[in-house]
C-alpha cells in the first residue's frame, strides 16, 4: 500500500504523519440525487500484517456517518469527545458521510439522540441492509454505495438545508466565534438555533463553533514546526493561549505543544 499524503487524510485526523503510513483513504463523490444528502463517500484501507494493533484518534466534524463495515454496517453520530478506532490486521470500510443536518429526514427524530453513539444502520435502512454491507465490503465503490442509497432517500427537507449552510458558515469562517453572533446574523433567537441544532446537528452551535477552531489548531500543530501558541490563539479568538490549551488538552488528550512534538 503506497502511503497517503497526510493532508489527504482530512482535517480532524490526528497524527496524520503517522496515521499516513498505515492507512489510505479515498474520497468518492455520490450520484447528484444522492448528493443533497451526502458529502462524500470514504474508503479507508489498512494492512498491519506484522505490525501490532493501531488506534487511529479523530476530532470529529459534525456530521452522521453511515458506514458499511464488518460485520454489520452501523450508524454513527457526532462524537463530541474524541473519536477512536482500534485497527488490526488487513482491512477496509466504505463510509457515508451526510452533510450535517442532512441525516435528519432519514432519522425521523431529533439527529441527538444519536449523539456518541452508534447504532445497527438497519435500524434506519431496513431490510437488505446487511446484505448490501456484504456486497459493499466485497468491492466498495460509489456505484454500489449509490445503489444501497437511492431508493431509500427521504422528501428533501428545507429546514435540513439550511441548518446545513449554517454549519458551513460556521467551519469556512475564522471571524466568527460567538454563537450570540451567528444568532444575530440568522436573525434566530440562541435558543432557536440550539434547538435547531439538537435537531437537526446532534452537537451544539457552541460545541461546531468550538470544534471548528481545534480543527484548525491540530492541523496547525501538525504541519508548522515551531508553533506560535500565543498568535494562534489570538487568531482564533481565544482569550489567550491557556484557554486554548486547556481546550485543546480537554479534546484531545495532550497539550498543543505535546501534540506538535509527538509525531
Amino acid at each position: 500500500m503506497v502511503a497517503p499524503d497526510p493532508a489527504d487524510l482530512g482535517r480532524g485526523v490526528l497524527h496524520p504523519a503517522r496515521a499516513a503510513e498505515l492507512i489510505s483513504v479515498e474520497r468518492l463523490a455520490p450520484a447528484p440525487a444522492v448528493a443533497r444528502f451526502v458529502e462524500f463517500y470514504w474508503v479507508v484501507q489498512w494492512d498491519l500484517a506484522g505490525r501490532p494493533p493501531y488506534e487511529q484518534k479523530v476530532l470529529a466534524h459534525p456530521n452522521v456517518h453511515l458506514v458499511f463495515e464488518a460485520p454489520r454496517a452501523r450508524v454513527y453520530g457526532v462524537d463530541r469527545s474524541l473519536f477512536v478506532r482500534r485497527l488490526e490486521g488487513a482491512g477496509h470500510v466504505l463510509g457515508v458521510k451526510f452533510r450535517p443536518g442532512a441525516f435528519r429526514p432519514f432519522a425521523g427524530h431529533a439527529v441527538s439522540a444519536l449523539a456518541d453513539r452508534s447504532v445497527p444502520a438497519a435500524d434506519y435502512f431496513g431490510p437488505g441492509t446487511d446484505e448490501a454491507n456484504a456486497l459493499v465490503l466485497d468491492g466498495p465503490s460509489a456505484a454500489r454505495a449509490d445503489a444501497f442509497l437511492l431508493p431509500r432517500l427521504p422528501a428533501p427537507d428545507p429546514v435540513a438545508e439550511e441548518v446545513a449552510a449554517m454549519v458551513e458558515r460556521i467551519t469556512g469562517s475564522p471571524d466568527l466565534r460567538r454563537v450570540d453572533d451567528l444568532a444575530r446574523e440568522l436573525g434566530l433567537t440562541v435558543r432557536r438555533l440550539q434547538r435547531l441544532f439538537a435537531e437537526y446537528v446532534g452537537a451544539s452551535p457552541k460545541w461546531v463553533l468550538r470544534r471548528a477552531r481545534l480543527h484548525e489548531a491540530a492541523e496547525r500543530a501538525a504541519t508548522e514546526g515551531a508553533l506560535d501558541l500565543a498568535a494562534l490563539a489570538v487568531e482564533l479568538g481565544y482569550a489567550d493561549q491557556a484557554h486554548l490549551t486547556r481546550d485543546f488538552t480537554a479534546a484531545v488528550g495532550i497539550s498543543p505543544a505535546r501534540y506538535a512534538s509527538s509525531d
